[in-house]
C-alpha cells in the first residue's frame, strides 16, 4: 500500500480526535493526518497539504463543506471526499454525489463504517497511481521510440526506399491522417555568408549537444511537425497540412514565425539557424519537396526561404494537368502497365479535349512524354539503349494527322515502357540463366566451377547462384553433377570407352571420385550399369 495524506474537516474537536484516533489505530504509519475547522482554513489547508482523501463535515462556520468541495476540487482533481453530517438530507446528498463523493455518512459514524470506507478510498488510490505509473511509463517508452518511427517515415520518403504500406503503417503509427505536406530544411552553422552557413561541421558536432532541445523547440514552433535524424548541418521536419495549397496570408504568417525562431535558436543555442521551405505537396513527393526547400536556400540571402517566393521549379498553366503527369510517369516508373494506360488515356483525352485544334503542340507533347518514359524504362535495367532505335519516331508522329492516331501510338509506346520496367530486368536474368545451361553444357568436360560461370554472364557469383536454383530448381553444382551424368550413362551404354575414359570425358579427375559420385546419383556403380 501507499502513504496516504488524510485531511479532516470538521468544527467539533471531540469528532476531529476521535477520527485521528480510528486512523491511526488502523492504519498506523501509512497515513499523515491534518486537520482544520473552518470552510475557509479547509481550503487553505488543501492548497497546501494536497490530500488525497478529504473527510469532510457539510456544516461548519462560514463556507459550508459542500462549497469548499467545490473550490478544492478546482485545484485538486484527484481527491477523494468522504463526506459526514448531522443531516441527512437529500439536497446535500445531491451536490455531493456530483463533486465525486465517495461515501455519505451520517452522524453519529460508526467506527467499522469509517475503516471500511478509508480502505475504499486507498484502493481507488492506489489503482489511480498505477494507473499514472503505467500511463507515465507508456508515455517514456513513447518518447523514446516516437523519434525512430518519425526519422523512419522521413528516411523512407526523402530516399524513396519503401512500399506504399510502409508509408501507411508509419502514418498510422504517428496519427497522420493527412495526404499533403510541406517540407523544412534546418540548416545550421557558425556564421551566415551570402547563402551559406560557414563552419558546417563543426557546427553540426554542436548541434547534436542541443539536439533535444532544437527538437522540442521546433516541435512547439510548429505543431504537428516530423522530425528526422540530422543530417551533416541539416535536419529535415515534414509538416502535414490538410490542405493541398497554402494561402498567401498564411504563407506570409508561417514565413514570419519562422523568421522568430531562427532568431529565438540563435538566442539559445549560440548557433546560426537557417530554414527552407517548400510549397504544400502530396506525402510521396517529400523528396521533391525537401529538394526545393533547400534549393530555397541556395537561392536567397535571407534567413528564412519560402519556394513560392522564388523563381524555383516549373510553374504551369491552370489547366494543365500536373497531377495525371505526376501519376503517369510513377506508374510507368513501377511497371503498373494497366493503371500507366489508364493514366495515359485519361491525360490525353483531356489535353485534346482542351488543345485539339494545335496538332503540333499535341505531338511534341506526347514525343516528350514517351521518350521520358523510355528513359525510366532503360534505367530501371534489363535493357541495353540503342542510338539509332528510335530514328522512326519522329517522321512516324509527323506523319499523324488526326488525334485518333496519336492517341493509338502514345498509349502503344507507354504501354511498351511500362511493361519493359516489368519485365525487361526479369528477362535479362532469364538469359542470364539460359546462357550459363549453355556454357554448361558446352563444357561440362572440364573442371569448371560457378565462379567461371557467373564471370561468363557478367552476374556476381552470389547472384546468380540465386538466380540459377529459382529458374532451374537446382543449385549449379548438382545441375552440373546431373549433366555430367545424364552424360556418363549414354556414354557407359552406346560406347566401348574405358572407364578412366569415360571418367575424364564427363570432367573428372579421379575414377574412384567418378564411380563414388555416380553410384551416389545414380544408385549403381558405373560398371553395374553398363551391365544392365
Amino acid at each position: 500500500m501507499s502513504h496516504y495524506k488524510i485531511m479532516l474537516a470538521d468544527d467539533e474537536g471531540i469528532v476531529i480526535d476521535s477520527l485521528k484516533f480510528i486512523i491511526e489505530k488502523e492504519f498506523g504509519g501509512l497515513c499523515t493526518i491534518e486537520f482544520a475547522k473552518t470552510g475557509r482554513s479547509v481550503i487553505e489547508l488543501a492548497e497546501n497539504f494536497r490530500p488525497d482523501i478529504a473527510i469532510m463535515d457539510i456544516q461548519m462556520p462560514g463556507i459550508n463543506g459542500i462549497e469548499a468541495m467545490r473550490e478544492i476540487r478546482e485545484t485538486n482533481q484527484n481527491v477523494i471526499f468522504i463526506v459526514m453530517s448531522a443531516y441527512d438530507k437529500f439536497d446535500y446528498a445531491k451536490e455531493a454525489i456530483k463533486l465525486g463523493v465517495l461515501e455519505y455518512i451520517t452522524k453519529p459514524m460508526e467506527k467499522t463504517r469509517i475503516i471500511d470506507t478509508l480502505k475504499k478510498a486507498m484502493k481507488q488510490i492506489d489503482r489511480e497511481k498505477e494507473k499514472r505509473s503505467n500511463d507515465l511509463l507508456i508515455r517514456e517508452k513513447l518518447e523514446t521510440v516516437m523519434p525512430i518511427i518519425e526519422n523512419g517515415l522521413l528516411y523512407n520518403l526523402l530516399f524513396q526506399e519503401h512500399f506504399t504500406e510502409d508509408i501507411e503503417n508509419y502514418k498510422q503509427l504517428l496519427g497522420i491522417d493527412q495526404n499533403y505536406a510541406y517540407m523544412l530544411s534546418v540548416v545550421c552553422g557558425e556564421t551566415q555568408e551570402g547563402n551559406h552557413m560557414t563552419n558546417a561541421v563543426g557546427s553540426s558536432v554542436k548541434m547534436q549537444q542541443y539536439d533535444t532541445l532544437l527538437r522540442e523547440y521546433l516541435k512547439e514552433a510548429y505543431p504537428g511537425v516530423i522530425l528526422g535524424m540530422s543530417m551533416a548541418n541539416k535536419l529535415p521536419g515534414l509538416v502535414p497540412c490538410e490542405e493541398t495549397q497554402m494561402a498567401y496570408e498564411e504563407r506570409i504568417a508561417l514565413i514570419e514565425k519562422s523568421r522568430e525562431i531562427v532568431r529565438e535558436l540563435k538566442r539559445r543555442t549560440q548557433i546560426s539557424f537557417r530554414i527552407g521551405i517548400s510549397a504544400v505537396a502530396p506525402l510521396e513527393e517529400a523528396r521533391e519537396s525537401y529538394r526545393e526547400a533547400t534549393n530555397a536556400l541556395i537561392m536567397t540571402t535571407g534567413s528564412v526561404a519560402h519556394v513560392d517566393d522564388l523563381p524555383i521549379g516549373c510553374a504551369h498553366e491552370e489547366t494543365y494537368p500536373v497531377d495525371l503527369e505526376k501519376k503517369l510517369f510513377a506508374e510507368v516508373k513501377n511497371g503498373e502497365t494497366d493503371h500507366a494506360v489508364a493514366t495515359a488515356e485519361t491525360y490525353f483525352d483531356l489535353i485534346a479535349g482542351l488543345h485539339g485544334d494545335y496538332l503540333m503542340n499535341i505531338r511534341l507533347k506526347v514525343l516528350e512524354f514517351v521518350l521520358y518514359a523510355e528513359y525510366l524504362a532503360y534505367n530501371s535495367g534489363g535493357m541495353t539503349y540503342e542510338f539509332r532505335d528510335r530514328a522512326d519516331y519522329l517522321p512516324v508522329i509527323m506523319g499523324m494527322d488526326d488525334l485518333v492516331s496519336i492517341k493509338e501510338w502514345f498509349l502503344d509506346k507507354m504501354r511498351t515502357a511500362s511493361r519493359n520496367v516489368s519485365t525487361k530486368a526479369a528477362e535479362k536474368s532469364l538469359g542470364a540463366v539460359e546462357a550459363a545451361k549453355a556454357y554448361i553444357q558446352n563444357n561440362y568436360s572440364r573442371d569448371i566451377s560457378l565462379d567461371e560461370v557467373s564471370q561468363k554472364v557478367n552476374i556476381s557469383p552470389y547472384y546468380f547462384s540465386k538466380i540459377f536454383k529459382e529458374d532451374v530448381g537446382e543449385g549449379f553444382v548438382e545441375y552440373l553433377t546431373k549433366i555430367r551424368m545424364d552424360k556418363a550413362k549414354e556414354l557407359l551404354t552406346t560406347t566401348e570407352y574405358s572407364m578412366k575414359e569415360i571418367c575424364s570425358m564427363v570432367g573428372y579427375a579421379d575414377p574412384n571420385y567418378f564411380s563414388r559420385s555416380f553410384k551416389k546419383n545414380v544408385g549403381v556403380t558405373p560398371t553395374e550399369y553398363k551391365q544392365l
